[in-house]
């Protein structure tokens, strides 16, 4: 009984001070004649009730405060849903002043598609059952929708008691979480799809460089007006469009083997703007917007070259009949604050290449996948789904990132994001190539795990007038070289091999023979060899599958190192 009647004067307590309105007074009153002892009787009476009406004053007033200065909003309605009062904080969340609101209902700030939830909730809560604590969506007065969490019950008076808490900033919060988290996970799985690139890239070039192989040996003995001269060139030209697919994946997964150098954009892309309009056609104009003070960036040329070519394709395609291209570079400097909104991102300075078109755009679903290997929007037989994903690695390659922005109807922009290169080394010049000795006399040990390719490769070297000492295992390598009695000058061995891989196996041998050149073959760079790709200065390695004129001028490079 007693807890009944604190709850009834508590909420009374909270009416009042929602709607502002002052305690009841109570008058002290006394009927003649009345004696001294009635008299002091009633003063004292009187005095307690002065007392506790103080003491409730005080509390209204601590109650008025902490509703008036509360974040949340506290509102009083009738069960008709119509507005008694409400505090500052929820006058605020919708942007009514009180004499305003006060001529509302509560369905007139609740989204139109909520009014059925909303008076099964003011029935329910008019019965006696509290409202637990829900998502709404407030409408505000400019008619812009505001979230919040709502819980409401019932005041002994029959008014409805609602506190009310934006939760618009919470909501941006996990928003922007969710966001990081797709991104993450994206990054992710493609960490674990490039890896599985690199792996069946590395196992198909062995084959690879046996049908290649073969095919050029074959052709140097045919007879051209043979059919099976035709058949072999056929075979030699889909082992060499194979070759290109696995380079592309290798590019995806960065093991391609690369050679950085000091670049200045402004230089590399005037230089391939000749090629480039030649792939897109007549019918698409390309433009080059440069910029005069680009600083430079650290990366292999054919990179570059890769990436402006893959993207040029793709806009062209994405243009129906007439078109245009634009190519910008421009440097930039990337804050924690725009790093916090994009996963994988590192603050510093970064010379940032653009390659927009105003061709058909993308969905959003199409956006998601379009770094993914092998994914084409392409018809079947016009795309291989490899170009983005060779952009892709190459950037992630070079420590860099891509960003792409499109619509449907309204073109595409990609955004790469090269870092700047800060070192003292000077800007790499072009040097005309020269043609080194096809052949020579000197001694190689070859090590391959491979049998078809040790027999090949075995083969291609002996025409070439090498005598070769041949080993499958690092373990038959080691014994050949300690038995051998004459010089060996070159070793030519596989990166990733069982027991061993090749720079170990080099490392020992050349406490046998300290002259011994060290020439490294594989079908993708292995980080013994080579960092995401990128080779340590003082290796000469060739990547498989690789064509008889490459092998023997890398031979002969090896040697004259």
């Amino acid at each position: 009984m007693e807890s009944t009647k604190v709850q009834a004067y508590e909420q009374r307590a909270v009416a009042r001070v929602v709607q502002h309105t002052p305690p009841p007074a109570t008058d002290g009153y006394i009927t003649r004649p009345f004696s001294k002892a009635e008299f002091l009787t009633r003063i004292d009476a009187l005095l307690r009730i002065r007392v506790v009406q103080e003491a409730l004053r005080e509390s209204e007033a601590r109650y008025r405060a902490l509703v008036e200065q509360a974040s949340d909003g506290v509102v009083i309605t009738g069960a008709d849903g119509c507005y008694l009062s409400a505090n500052p904080s929820f006058l605020q969340m919708v942007g009514y002043s009180s004499e305003e609101l006060s001529k509302l209902r509560v369905h007139d700030v609740v989204e139109q598609g909520r009014l059925a939830y909303l008076a099964e909730h003011l029935a329910n809560v008019s019965a006696g059952t509290a409202l637990p604590l829900m998502e709404w969506q407030l409408l505000r007065k400019d008619r812009t929708t505001c979230p919040v969490e709502v819980s409401a019950k019932m005041l002994l008076d029959g008014h409805i008691l609602a506190m009310v808490r934006d939760i618009s900033v919470r909501k941006q919060a996990d928003e922007e979480k969710a966001n990081l988290e797709v991104q993450l996970q994206q990054a992710q799985k493609m960490e674990s799809v490039g890896r599985l690139a690199g792996g069946v890239a590395h196992d198909f070039n062995n084959m690879l460089s046996v049908i290649q192989g073969y095919a050029e040996l074959a052709l140097e003995t045919a007879d051209p007006n043979q059919s099976i001269h035709g058949d072999l060139v056929e075979i030699l030209q889909a082992a060499r469009r194979s070759a290109d697919l696995t380079r592309q994946l290798l590019a995806f997964a960065r093991q391609q083997a690369i050679a950085p150098k000091v670049l200045d954009l402004n230089d590399t892309v005037t230089g391939m703007l000749k090629l480039l309009r030649r792939l897109i056609g007549e019918n698409v104009a390309l433009a080059w917007v440069p910029n005069m003070d680009l600083w430079t960036v650290k990366m292999d040329p054919s990179q570059i070259d890769q990436i402006l070519a893959n993207l040029c394709v793709n806009a062209r395609d994405a243009i129906d009949n007439v078109g245009q291209i634009t190519i910008t570079a421009q440097n930039c400097a990337l804050d924690m604050a725009y790093c916090a909104d994009h996963a994988g991102v590192a603050p510093g300075q970064y010379v940032r290449l653009t390659v927009s078109d105003n061709g058909s755009g993308m969905e959003q679903d199409t956006l998601t996948h379009i770094y993914e290997p092998f994914f084409t929007t392409k018809s079947v037989g016009q795309g291989t789904g490899l170009g983005l994903a060779t952009v892709y690695g190459i950037v992630k390659q070079n420590n860099g990132f891509i960003d792409v922005d499109s619509k449907p109807g309204q073109g595409t922009t990609f955004t790469l994001y090269l870092p700047r290169y800060e070192g003292k080394d000077h800007q790499s010049k072009k040097e005309a190539p020269s043609q080194p000795p096809m052949g020579g006399h000197e001694t190689i040990l070859l090590v391959e795990d491979e049998p078809t390719v040790l027999k090949l490769t075995t083969t291609i070297l002996e025409k070439h007038g090498y005598t070769v000492l041949t080993a499958s295992t690092p373990g038959n390598a080691l014994r050949l070289a300690g038995a051998y009695a004459g010089e060996i000058h070159l070793l030519m061995t596989d990166v990733v091999m069982p027991q061993m891989n090749g720079p170990d196996l080099a490392a020992i041998l050349i406490s046998l023979y300290p002259r011994l050149k060290r020439l490294f073959m594989s079908g993708c760079t292995a980080n013994v060899v080579a960092h995401h790709g990128v080779l340590q200065e003082d290796v000469a390695f060739i990547q498989k599958p690789f064509s008889i004129p490459d092998l023997a001028a890398k031979v002969r490079e090896a040697l004259g190192r």
